[in-house]
């Protein structure tokens, strides 16, 4: 009888633990537990780092003074170009920051770094207490197969290991992209390139 009511009351405790953990992550409560598939560690699968067409990488008409190799991010559009000549570019989709952390400016590349390990900044960790101190770089790596450091600011264009955040705002500041166009990114732009991220005034 005693180890029947301590199975009910184990079931009652969980259960109560998962709905209130729903309840966070429905108010928006950035301390809830986080989905299994946005959790570091999270090894997608082929499958989910297929983007919607209209996010993968494909060259399109592209009008800019800017020179050839710049990045241009625009942050409403989701996009990220990388600059050819005869007003060409490469557009790849990106996930970017959330309401409070979009920014804009001119930044250049100051780093590159493969599989680089992530050690989240105290503001996050003070968000998501959960959230590991360090993280080896990995394919369950939040930063993904590789990061472009922006100047001397914590800002990065780097990959993910949560490809369905693609074409959202929910990053903390950085710009994701899918593992595959991060790599080829990476392989065509050197340190000192500019970046210009592009986010419209708020009437």
């Amino acid at each position: 009888m005693r180890k029947m009511f301590t199975k009910v009351a184990l079931a009652s405790v969980f259960a109560v633990a998962l709905s209130a953990s729903a309840l966070a992550a429905q108010s928006g409560d950035s301390r809830a537990p986080l989905p299994i598939q946005d959790q570091p560690g999270y090894v997608p699968s082929a499958q989910d780092s297929l983007l919607p067409p209209e996010f993968r990488p494909q060259p399109v008409y592209y009008r800019t003074n800017e020179k050839p190799g710049t990045i241009i991010i625009n942050t409403d559009e989701r996009f990220l170009y990388y600059v050819l000549p005869d007003n060409r570019a490469i557009r790849y989709g990106v996930g970017v920051g959330r309401d409070g952390f979009q920014w804009s400016g001119l930044l250049k590349i100051s780093r590159k770094q493969e599989w680089p390990d992530w050690r989240p900044p105290p503001e996050m960790i003070q968000r998501q207490p959960y959230l590991p101190r360090f993280m080896a770089g990995g394919e369950g790596n939040p930063l993904g197969a590789r990061a472009l450091y922006l100047g001397d600011t914590v800002y990065r264009i780097h990959g993910t290991n949560q490809p369905q955040t693609i074409g959202h705002a929910v990053s903390s500041g950085c710009f994701r992209m899918v593992n595959a166009d991060v790599m080829d990114l990476f392989d065509r732009v050197p340190v000192g390139t500019k970046v210009v991220v592009q986010q419209r005034a708020k009437l």
